[in-house]
């Protein structure tokens, strides 16, 4: 059995809604796990804090990851998990609002899959989101943490 989850790490409630909306419509059938920072996100990730106790073998399929949030910021999220072997290959999506050129350099250099901007247009960002979770669930082959 399949054990890959959607890792969701966005603090505007809004976004949150509206990218669940649209996977639920890609009829993606991953749960979603949904965290709103980055140091909540870091616990997730590595069963820490209130996450101790979480099965260890649910792995993100994706992790679709904001670069302004509050605590830690996604980039430090990033640079984290590609220096931990437990999460260097997960497959991580820059999805933000950054139109910092830093910001998008920085991602790269930390090791992001992909980097995309949300479109401020609702069925832009809509189909932005669709087209990413069809990608990164369905034709991109994953490494396993088991490998």
């Amino acid at each position: 059995m399949d054990k890959s989850v959607i890792l969701l790490v966005e603090d505007n409630p809004d976004d949150v809604q509206l990218i669940i909306r649209s996977l639920k419509r890609s009829k993606i059938s991953n749960e979603i796990i949904v965290v709103s920072d980055g140091e909540e996100a870091l616990e997730w990730l590595f069963c820490e804090g209130r996450y101790a106790d979480r099965d260890t073998d649910v792995e993100p399929a994706v992790i679709l990851l904001d670069i302004r949030m509050p605590k830690v910021d996604g980039l430090e999220v990033l640079e984290r998990l590609r220096a931990d072997a437990r999460t260097q290959y997960y497959p991580v999506v820059m999805l933000t609002s950054s139109r910092e050129e830093e910001d998008l350099l920085r991602s790269y250099e930390l090791g992001a899959n992909s980097y995309v901007r949300k479109p401020v247009d609702f069925s832009e960002f809509s189909k932005a989101v669709q087209q990413l979770s069809l990608f990164w669930l369905l034709v991109n082959e994953r490494v396993s943490k088991r490998v």
